[in-house]
């Protein structure tokens, strides 16, 4: 198994939890604030993470931490859209329009680095964007105000793509540690926010408290280390491609925990999106080749 296939699988293990988190912060925002809830999410994540792992996190370089600040302020703005994009659009909703995340990496890794698209990718674009259509609008072809957040989300995460997968390919930056100190300096910085605009409390009902624990331990802490590690041996773009399934998992989890149903034409959106996803993920001039050469032994086999 090469390390992309292995890096591959470890992205749609985060994606997996990152897609059952809207459910999580749904049940959590019943009795705390978005601010306190993404505060106590990445510092309980942060501390966990320092811990378990001190003496690789203790000798770190500036050039590291500088690299941790900045994408802690991408995900600052990230977190703030989807958690207030949560409290005013269904979960579904939320889950597929932070998935532009797939359609805007690529378009701004075009505008930065000047890498021009493939015939394969703009296919994969205009089906997520069509898909990602009949999800959202509705009939005067407006989105919702959560949806608009959710939209700011992606866009955020598109920049933290694009700056993480330039970090992770310096030699002088340490992606564990950028994972790590990445949480820190976003939950301080939501913390301050936090303070300032709400009055943060503790969780009282049990299911919130786990919830929040899941959110913090998995969907954060262990989600955002493994990302930093398995971008490594990944480009942004195919990244991004691959969190596209993740409003999959936040809709699957939302039918079968929340009761949640869409429109007829908000599943055919999700199918698309789905058929964009297959298209990029599988190589199918790959399999072609492979499937001829396999006939071609067993033909020489036979013959034998």
């Amino acid at each position: 198994m090469s390390k992309q296939i292995k890096a591959d699988l470890m992205l749609m293990l985060v994606t997996l939890c990152w897609g059952v988190s809207y459910l999580l912060m749904d049940i959590c925002l019943s009795e705390i604030g978005p601010l306190t809830l993404n505060a106590y999410r990445f510092l309980i994540a942060f501390f966990a993470a320092v811990a378990l792992a001190f003496t690789k996190l203790k000798n770190v370089n500036k050039i590291t931490l500088k690299y941790s600040a900045v994408i802690g302020l991408a995900l600052t703005l990230v977190y703030i859209g989807v958690t207030y994009g949560v409290m005013y659009t269904s979960l579904s909703n939320a889950g597929f329009l932070c998935a532009l995340t797939v359609v805007i990496t690529p378009i701004l890794t075009f505008l930065i680095k000047k890498e021009t698209p493939n015939k394969k990718l703009i296919l994969v674009l205009l089906l997520c964007l069509i898909g990602i259509a009949l999800m959202t609008l509705n009939e005067q072809l407006k989105p919702a105000l959560g949806d608009v957040l959710c939209i700011m989300c992606a866009f955020a995460y598109a920049v933290d793509l694009i700056i993480a997968d330039t970090a992770v390919h310096k030699e002088e930056v340490n992606a564990f540690q950028l994972g790590v100190y990445q949480l820190g300096f976003t939950g301080l910085y939501i913390l301050i926010l936090a303070l300032v605009l709400e009055t943060p409390v503790l969780p009282v009902e049990p299911s919130v408290w786990a919830s929040m624990l899941f959110l913090a331990v998995f969907c954060t802490g262990v989600a955002f280390i493994v990302q930093m590690i398995a971008q490594q041996y990944t480009s942004a773009t195919h990244v991004g491609v691959i969190f596209a399934l993740e409003p999959v998992f936040a809709a699957v989890a939302a039918f079968f925990f929340a009761g949640e149903r869409l429109l007829p034409r908000a599943y055919l959106g999700a199918v698309l999106m789905l058929l964009g996803i297959f298209i990029m993920e599988i190589d199918m001039k790959s399999l072609f080749n492979r499937k001829r050469a396999s006939e071609v032994l067993d033909l020489e086999d036979s013959e034998e």
